[in-house]
């Protein structure tokens, strides 16, 4: 332990920050009598503000809530788009809209009941007439999901957890 201590004792303060050697003195002169003209100070400007943004008017939905597409796509375009190129669906299959589309700015969220499967949650973005395939499954909370769809798709996808959309 006294070891420890006189090792420690070495440390002192480090330097500049001692006390100090001297302090410098400083003596005023002696103030002259009479008219005197001060120095010109440069006239001062008031801080700089920031620019006033005006009143914000919020966007009727901005994508902060999924709701029922107004202008498409149906659920048989979402179908369409599965069983074509997107070769998700076999033709065989027996497929029913559950919910949806549910639309977010231009994205689009289905949930789908396959017979004989689990429930396939179907995301899709782009015009209503021909969307694309984002992700389809049991668990859409991709990467790409979370990091640029809107709030009202990501809170269906992720928030809702694996084939829970809303309704479940």
């Amino acid at each position: 332990m006294a070891l420890a201590v006189a090792a420690l004792a070495g440390c002192g303060a480090p330097p500049g920050l001692g006390e100090p050697t001297s302090v410098p003195t400083h003596t005023a002169a002696p103030t002259p009598s009479g008219p005197s003209t001060a120095p010109a100070t440069p006239p001062t400007t008031p801080p700089a503000t920031a620019p006033s943004l005006g009143t914000v008017t919020p966007t009727p939905d901005g994508g902060l809530v999924a709701t029922a597409c107004r202008n498409g796509p149906t659920g048989q375009r979402v179908l369409q788009l599965l069983r074509g190129r997107a070769g998700v669906l076999p033709a065989n299959v027996r497929v029913q809209v559950r919910t949806g589309p549910l639309c977010a700015g231009d994205w689009q969220f289905t949930v789908l009941t396959v017979t004989g499967h689990e429930e396939l949650q179907v995301i899709t973005r782009g015009e209503p007439g021909s969307p694309v395939l984002v992700t389809a499954g049991t668990d859409v909370c991709t990467i790409e999901v979370r990091a640029t769809s809107p709030a009202g798709i990501r809170a269906l996808a992720c928030d809702a957890g694996p084939a829970n959309g809303p309704g479940a």
